[in-house]
């Protein structure tokens, strides 16, 4: 094994050996404030129709 080979090799150990981080969970979303989300795009893409 050559100096490369060690080294990808030690570089792959430390790689495994580290933890993924833990995700944020997000407060849920009411729903109504989806709705309004999803309608105010939907507002926005039928003034675009009119051009």
């Amino acid at each position: 094994m050559d100096r490369f080979d060690h080294a990808f090799t030690v570089l792959g150990q430390r790689i495994n050996g580290l933890t993924l981080p833990e995700r944020a969970v997000s407060a849920p979303v009411p729903l109504a404030s989806l709705i309004d989300r999803v309608n105010a795009a939907k507002r926005l893409y039928q003034q675009g129709m009119r051009r």
